[in-house]
């Protein structure tokens, strides 16, 4: 642990620290050292390698915000499922910010999304919000595609919170199915499935996408609530 903490203030970088501070602002300004995600996403690869991860994702609660980030880019580089599952399960409870909650994407839940599925259903139904947050997330990234069945766009649907980056998720989880299952996914927008907030956010990332044709983002802005 000292040599791994050792290692992110040696790659310190105090402006680019100030900087994610501020894109995180609900962490406090001194859990952040200021490393940059390339050495993060780099330093994992060596440490996963080297054999030296193990120790460290399970020392957990990290005490600072690129701690965190590391152990994220580790479990994505996990390529058994079983195992990648139990350290996502294990460090979910520990994720306190939406930037880390977004980094988390192991590259093994493209290969087994049938097993994947229960623990999506899982993490949405839980009462933490960067876990509800990130069961969204993986249903926006493997289930958007061939994957895609209309039952999902109705239990993101269904979901009621007044948790902003749990709401943001939601809206972003339907701009991009709007971009990838516009016809599928348009009722939802036509028939208010979601609360007002984000119902006008997802309707304004869709018209922000370069993927949502002229006509569509035209049809989208007249479906803006008012009420």
């Amino acid at each position: 642990m000292n040599e791994i903490r050792k290692y992110l203030f040696d790659n310190q970088d105090l402006k680019y620290r100030d900087f994610q501070s501020n894109l995180t602002p609900d962490l406090k300004k001194e859990s952040f050292i200021g490393v940059r995600t390339p050495v993060l996403r780099a330093y994992a690869k060596e440490l996963v390698k080297e054999r030296k991860a193990q120790e460290f994702i399970s020392a957990l609660p990290h005490d600072y915000f690129e701690e965190n980030q590391l152990h994220a880019f580790i479990i994505s580089l996990e390529k058994s499922f079983d195992k990648c599952i139990a350290e996502v399960e294990s460090f979910l409870p520990f994720v306190d910010n939406w930037a880390t909650c977004d980094q988390l994407r192991p590259k093994c839940f493209s290969k087994n999304k049938e097993a994947l599925l229960p623990y999506i259903y899982k993490w949405i139904e839980s009462e933490k919000t960067y876990t509800v947050r990130f069961g969204v997330g993986m249903l926006m990234c493997h289930f958007l595609d061939k994957d895609f069945n209309e039952k999902y766009l109705k239990t993101v649907s269904k979901i009621r919170s007044e948790e902003y980056y749990i709401k943001m998720m939601v809206a972003w989880y339907f701009a991009t199915a709007l971009a990838k299952q516009y016809e599928k996914t348009l009722p939802f927008i036509e028939n208010r499935a979601l609360d007002k907030w984000t119902h006008n956010k997802a309707i304004q990332k869709a018209v922000e996408s370069y993927r949502i044709t002229d006509e569509q983002k035209a049809s989208l802005k007249t479906l803006k609530r008012r009420d």
